[in-house]
């Protein structure tokens, strides 16, 4: 008796997607950043984001032991693509003559613009163990530590009062953070000013207070 799949009509074989090393990274990647950027991170899972891609979940756990790992792993990246937007426009400014913390501050809100997946990863407060990740960390430290050494060089400049740098970078940078955040949010509308250019404006009071040639530094409150 014949059997019954002799008489079934033969189906192409499916090619599974080979990738080359590093590749398959890099497409989890992509693929947790779309997903971060149309859903939200709280519809991102491995499961997901692996069957999105096309692999199994062994190969899968090659790259990530879990969601921890691959939200570590886009905001490592966004850290370093933040890094390299403010470096960039340091340079800009040093080459028109400009004074760098206002670029800087035009540079992190355009980043955040262009990078909400990245963004929202790194802020969000969505990673509560970052000691887990060092490479996460060198990368975030050394975004922070471009906007600390500008600080150091506009001082050793005396255009820029002595004060902590940390602190002094901790505020402007907060002062960015809010001000990147609230428009993405859409919450700066009332004018016709961009959030750059607020953020801008801002740097620019900031740096005329830190220029009050009286000395002063503001009491801490206890």
């Amino acid at each position: 008796m014949a059997v019954l799949s002799e008489y079934m009509p033969k189906r192409p074989a499916v090619k599974k997607r080979a990738y080359h090393h590093g590749d398959l990274e890099r497409a989890l990647v992509d693929t947790a950043v779309r997903t971060i950027r149309d859903e939200g991170v709280e519809a991102l899972t491995l499961r997901r984001v692996g069957a999105r891609v096309g692999v199994s979940r062994t190969a899968l756990y090659r790259h990530f032991d879990d969601k921890a790992a691959l939200l570590a792993r886009v905001a490592e990246e966004g850290f370093r693509r933040l890094h390299a937007a403010l470096t960039r426009s340091i340079a800009e400014a040093s080459t028109s003559g400009a004074d760098p913390l206002p670029a800087m501050a035009d540079a992190y809100v355009r980043f955040a613009r262009a990078n909400p997946s990245h963004y929202l990863t790194m802020f969000g407060g969505f990673l509560t163990d970052w000691s887990r990740y060092p490479d996460l960390i060198t990368q975030a430290d050394a975004a922070f530590n471009v906007l600390a050494d500008t600080i150091r060089d506009e001082q050793q400049q005396g255009r820029i009062l002595p004060a902590d740098p940390i602190e002094l970078a901790e505020i402007s940078w907060s002062m960015c953070h809010g001000i990147a955040t609230l428009g993405m949010a859409r919450h700066l509308e009332r004018t016709g000013t961009t959030a750059e250019e607020l953020a801008v404006m801002g740097s620019q009071y900031l740096q005329a207070g830190l220029r009050d040639k009286r000395g002063r530094r503001p009491a801490r409150r206890r």
